[in-house]
């Protein structure tokens, strides 16, 4: 059954109105009509059976049938720190992470970043990188998107993670003997993960040292030589596996 993401519902008696992209999406694109089926989620965590009642150049008439069972979180929330990359690799980044149930996305810059986000085009690429994430909620059943905070410095994010208690790890190809699934299997399951992911050129040493402060322990993913988004969803593919719901049946 197709899946619809509308925040701000504002339901009345069962019934709310659908406008903006989602409702073209609905009538334009997939051509639904009177009486067609489907589950939308507020983004916050509730879905509902629903159906058109009608649509207009105005909105789409929604009828809320029933609330439907919220699915089952995943027993690890995951923050994933991730370095600007560049716009196709971020967007397929976010995407796919997303899909995998990352919780919390926080981009940064670092001292071999090479894509920098110009402030006047920050909030359009905030809206949407958001965006993506949305749509990937939908495609996966998500109920709830992963969120995604605007860009900090290393140092900033740094200082940010240091007094928070779980799990840290930081992907650094300089490591040679701990790897991120002996880490979990090593740790207590704790309810939080937090992975943090550089840029194409990789960390800095002192970066590593200023990480290590904030008590992110060094992994290595391998012999491997990955791409950073494709080492930023391996990362939360094991994490998901080791601790959380990816693979449980």
């Amino acid at each position: 059954m197709r899946r619809f993401l509308v925040e701000n519902l504002n339901a009345r008696d069962g019934v709310c109105v659908i406008t903006g992209p989602e409702a073209r999406h609905m009538t334009r694109v997939l051509r639904m009509e009177a009486g067609d089926r489907f589950v939308i989620m507020d983004g916050k965590g509730s879905r509902f059976l629903a159906s058109i009642e009608s649509a207009t150049r105005q909105g789409v008439k929604v009828v809320l049938e029933k609330p439907l069972p919220k699915p089952s979180p995943s027993p690890v929330t995951i923050a994933l720190c991730q370095a600007l990359l560049k716009s196709g690799p971020m967007d397929y980044l976010i995407q796919k992470t997303s899909e995998l149930g990352v919780d919390h996305i926080h981009p940064f810059s670092s001292l071999r970043t090479i894509t920098m986000i110009k402030t006047e085009r920050l909030s359009n690429r905030m809206r949407h990188w958001r965006e993506i994430a949305k749509n990937s909620a939908k495609q996966s059943g998500r109920a709830v998107p992963a969120q995604i905070d605007f860009p900090l410095t290393f140092g900033e994010l740094s200082v940010k993670w240091k007094e928070k208690r779980c799990i840290k790890a930081i992907l650094w190809e300089g490591e040679g003997a701990t790897d991120l699934k002996g880490l979990l299997r090593g740790s207590s399951r704790e309810g939080k993960f937090v992975g943090m992911v550089g840029p194409e050129g990789g960390f800095a040493g002192k970066e590593i040292e200023l990480a290590a402060d904030a008590g992110f322990i060094p992994v290595t993913l391998g012999n491997r030589i990955l791409r950073s988004e494709t080492a930023a969803m391996t990362m939360v593919a094991i994490v998901q596996y080791e601790w959380g719901d990816l693979g449980v049946m």
